[in-house]
């Protein structure tokens, strides 16, 4: 989908054709990073493993939304390292609450999940999610993080539920 949108006259690439030829690992979790432009550049697996997030600090951000992730994530690494003590941001754009620095987030009002109806990113479990009447999306003003219990961080190595911490800890 973001290759015809950014490359709609090239045909593309066949990407099992380049992992065919590849070695794949076969014990653990591996993230699976390709860089392309109008051809593949790189590919690589890279070991996986969850960190855990207790603590979260609100950080004020002029970073603008996109729907495929990009390669240089300059911006969002530069406000990850404000997170202080904690394990990592919430960040929060005008005033509303986007995501964090790895995840897209949910917060629970006591009664259903609700994401932020503008994240940084569009991610691929986010719509699952949202196509599958999981969250419902919603602008949430940080200034109403307390009528919210629970806060879900997911994305697609990180599964719905997975990563929840109470909005009273943080």
């Amino acid at each position: 989908m973001a290759f015809k949108l950014f490359y709609p006259e090239i045909p593309v690439f066949n990407l099992e054709a380049y992992l065919l030829n590849l070695t794949i690992p076969e014990d653990g979790i591996y993230k699976c990073r390709i860089i392309y432009d109008y051809e593949i550049r790189q590919i690589e697996f890279i070991p996986y493993q969850l960190r855990s997030v207790e603590t979260l600090k609100l950080l004020e951000i002029n970073i603008e939304s996109t729907v495929y992730k990009p390669e240089d994530r300059t911006a969002i690494n530069k406000a990850f390292v404000q997170r202080g003590e904690c394990d990592d941001v919430l960040l929060v754009r005008n005033g509303l609450l986007t995501d964090t620095s790895y995840s897209n987030i949910a917060l629970f009002n006591g009664q259903e999940w609700m994401t932020p109806r503008v994240p940084l990113l569009y991610g691929t479990q986010r719509a699952y999610l949202i196509e599958n009447k999981m969250i419902i999306e919603e602008d949430i003003p940080v200034e109403t993080l307390q009528n919210y219990q629970k806060i879900r961080l997911f994305n697609a190595m990180i599964e719905f539920g997975e990563l929840e911490i109470d909005i009273l800890s943080f």
